[in-house]
């Protein structure tokens, strides 16, 4: 698929989708409806998922023929909204609902789904070097305080490297996103400055940038823009030969992005995720030297109990072959991390309490 020059996805993973889903994304909450037929069943939500989940959406209804999936890329925050308003099955969302946010809904499962890092992506193509950003470069620039490249905080982490003496033009989300909840809580992580005057969550009142809509917005401001830099999810940067930067780590080593960074951050925070799965993995400690720090969860939500059994038990074998062993395979090959088998144990026993009409299901 491609949206003006930008390959946003490869072109064979896009047919899927295209047979899967069965409208064009689209926001508010008129955009998905539940449909009252088990063998139909509805989702929307986060961008970053929208790669894996056509593969998913792919093999599952191979597996399980007569059922059809339907998902829709709007962004975790309208994915979110759609769920509580009762409009589709299930939502995904890059962020975790906290008890805040719950309270005052229905009983909802959260179930860990896959996982990986948010690059920072740039347009220097005279660098030919990996940029290197230590998280003070990082919030400085995108709290607009550093302005240019030739910035001393830059130099100093990439020694004899040329920058040019332009400015620095920010690229962040401009609707409700998982993805920025991701990049806002480590900032909050590694920057007092920034935890002060920002703060983090799927939308903040960003200090500088230019706002583009979903993942694809993003990414086309950062590859036409010279000097341009952003935060997109590995896929997106990888299917867009977009550069990412090593980013430093607590153990204060640069990292690149990857599936296999991104498993160590799930690694050194294991105890924490065991009694909570909504625990942030951003800013692992230096006991990880080889995590990258802008890690984590995709989350899929729906509601503990429901009207259908049919459909819900649909539902459940659904995510269960999410985070199954072939589930997990077509998520490595789009470079997402795959989950261990720790957190694979909590979504089984998650699921299991999935009932329809307060009764448990099959």
């Amino acid at each position: 698929m491609k949206v003006g020059k930008w390959l946003l996805i490869p072109e064979v993973l896009f047919f899927a989708l295209a047979l899967a889903c069965n409208s064009k994304p689209s926001g508010g909450t008129e955009a998905v409806k539940t449909i009252s037929n088990p063998n139909q069943i509805t989702g929307a939500g986060s961008t970053y998922v929208y790669p894996v989940m056509g593969k998913w959406i792919e093999g599952f209804q191979k597996q399980r023929t007569g059922v059809q999936v339907y998902y829709q890329s709007v962004g975790s925050g309208k994915g979110i909204l759609q769920l509580k308003n009762g409009l589709i099955d299930f939502g995904a969302s890059d962020a975790a609902l906290d008890d805040a946010a719950l309270k005052g809904t229905a009983p909802m499962l959260q179930i860990p789904e896959s996982a990986g890092p948010v690059c920072v992506t740039y347009n220097l193509p005279a660098l030919k070097q990996p940029l290197k950003l230590t998280p003070e470069a990082l919030a400085g620039i995108f709290l607009g305080t550093i302005k240019t490249w030739q910035d001393p905080e830059i130099a100093k982490s990439n020694p004899g490297v040329t920058f040019p003496n332009t400015a620095i033009a920010v690229a962040h989300r401009k609707e409700e996103s998982g993805t920025t909840d991701i990049f806002t809580t480590y900032l909050s992580a590694v920057s007092p400055e920034w935890r002060q005057k920002v703060g983090k969550g799927t939308k903040v009142d960003w200090p500088t940038g230019v706002a583009g809509k979903g993942t694809e917005g993003v990414t086309g401001i950062v590859a036409e823009t010279p000097g341009a830099i952003g935060y997109v999810e590995l896929t997106y940067a990888l299917s867009n030969h977009l550069a990412v930067a090593e980013v430093e780590n607590a153990a204060g080593k640069f990292i690149t992005p990857s599936p296999e960074s991104a498993s160590a951050a799930i690694s050194a925070d294991a105890k924490k995720i065991a009694e909570d799965v909504r625990t942030p993995i951003v800013n692992p400690p230096a006991s990880a030297p080889d995590a990258y720090p802008i890690s984590g969860f995709t989350f899929l939500l729906i509601p503990t109990d429901g009207p259908d059994a049919a459909k819900r038990e649909a539902l459940k074998h659904f995510i269960q072959y999410t985070v199954s062993g072939d589930g997990q395979q077509m998520a490595s090959e789009l470079h997402y991390a795959p989950l261990p088998p720790s957190v694979i144990e909590q979504d089984q026993k998650l699921l299991d309490k999935m009932t329809a009409d307060g009764k448990p299901l099959q």
